[in-house]
């Protein structure tokens, strides 16, 4: 029987290769791996995130929400707003358990794909 370990990479489809590489390197400050004319892949903690341009229709869809795991959410949040990052919400709590409140924030990439800043505090 197979048993999942762990998530190694997440595919994010996208419009524009060369605009989506510039949006997660320069504004998200992903460390950028590598990239090709229609891939790119960026380090995020042990976990490889790859931009790619859909080869057939059947996945040029938005992504699912990728959930970017920070120390302080409301200084990232103001950190990326600063650099132009479009968001949907300002930081807000969606969850309290026990002495943990659990905020976020969402916003889109260039492009069209949502995203959320998330971060776990002890209150």
């Amino acid at each position: 029987m197979t048993k999942i370990q762990n998530i190694g990479q997440i595919g994010v489809p996208v419009k524009d290769i060369d605009r989506a590489t510039t949006f997660y390197k320069d504004l998200l400050e992903l460390p950028l791996l590598f990239n090709t004319e229609t891939l790119a892949f960026f380090e995020c903690n042990g976990l490889r995130l790859l931009l790619s341009l859909p080869e057939q229709v059947q996945f040029a869809h938005p992504s699912s929400v990728i959930y970017f795991q920070v120390a302080d959410i409301k200084e990232s949040y103001q950190g990326l707003v600063e650099k132009g990052v479009v968001f949907i919400d300002e930081p807000h709590i969606v969850a309290k358990m026990g002495q943990t409140e659990t905020w976020m924030s969402f916003f889109k990439d260039t492009e069209d794909n949502t995203h959320a800043l998330m971060s776990e505090v002890q209150s």
